[in-house]
């Protein structure tokens, strides 16, 4: 019995370390993580010269809103903001809703061609054309300086795709599909009143994905989508960088000649990244709780 005891005791203890441990190591991972985004917030609020000095490890120096002052000036900003939301929804939802009209069917065992497809799907993966044959297929189509031009030269992401379709093969129960086919249902209606309603940590998982890439993307919008009434954000703040940044014609007209311009340069870098990245930041503790279950449930099982 005393052995017994012991014994248990022992385990108790191991696993109470064993969870110290692993608590301690998701803190240093979290800190690894966390402290580059709350770095460059700080930055965006103090002397850049304090910030290259090492003077903002862990707060601010010379606290200052400069930095946004200067963003915030372009008239350009509130055209940016709205036309990157537009962009975002719109894109979005035609991603999402195509993503699932093309794994779904392909995740269906018995459907003719599948292999076909699904390789077909995969090599556009590793293979591309590049971007002047891009460019003139857009073009040829009559996509150029349409809002389409965001959406339907790539409204399909392959690897969400795949994630989908095995996140339909290993996650839905097939006996639910049946059951609804024998009660009468089409397989447009299973697939509305059955998969959709199944799948909803999955398509957190798609709309997540989705939005970031859409709010980040300036490249297609400056490609195939040009005008400044056009621009989305990120390619807004890159036109204020740009415009900011030291020359010797600009270092002449403001006061405190280069290292005065070379300063603000420095302050807008840093305020760009949070104004561009914190909408995000703001919706993704929303959609947190579904995308690791959707994402862990689309992963490929052995």
């Amino acid at each position: 019995m005393k052995a017994n005891v012991k014994s248990r005791k022992a385990a108790g203890l191991s696993e109470k370390a064993s969870d110290i441990i692993l608590v301690v190591i998701c803190i240093i991972i979290l800190l690894i993580v966390a402290y580059p985004l709350y770095y460059v917030l700080i930055a965006s609020v103090s002397n850049p010269y304090d910030v290259y000095a090492g003077k903002t490890f862990l707060f601010p120096s010379q606290f200052t809103f400069d930095g946004y002052k200067a963003v915030f000036a372009d008239s350009g900003i509130l055209t940016g903001y709205l036309n990157s939301i537009k962009y975002t929804v719109i894109g979005t939802v035609f991603s999402v809703v195509m993503l699932y009209l093309t794994a779904y069917p392909l995740s269906i065992r018995d459907l003719p061609g599948r292999k076909a497809i699904s390789i077909f799907f995969i090599i556009t993966m590793y293979f591309g054309g590049g971007l002047i044959p891009t460019y003139l297929v857009v073009k040829q189509t009559g996509l150029t300086g349409t809002m389409w031009s965001l959406f339907l030269p790539g409204g399909v992401g392959v690897g969400n795709m795949i994630i989908l379709r095995n996140f339909f093969e290993n996650s839905i129960p097939k006996e639910m599909v049946e059951a609804a086919e024998i009660d009468g249902a089409s397989k447009w209606k299973t697939f509305l009143k059955v998969i959709i309603p199944l799948s909803r940590s999955i398509m957190a998982v798609m709309v997540v994905f989705s939005m970031v890439a859409y709010w980040n993307d300036w490249f297609t919008a400056m490609i195939y989508y040009p005008g400044d009434e056009h621009a989305p954000l990120p390619l807004v703040l890159r036109g204020i960088l740009i415009k900011s940044s030291a020359s010797a014609s600009q270092s002449g007209i403001i006061d405190g000649g280069y290292a005065e311009l070379n300063k603000m340069t420095e302050m807008i870098k840093f305020s760009s990244i949070i104004v561009a990245a914190l909408p995000m930041l703001i919706v993704y503790p929303f959609v947190q709780k579904y995308f690791e279950k959707g994402f862990m449930s689309g992963a490929v099982k052995g």
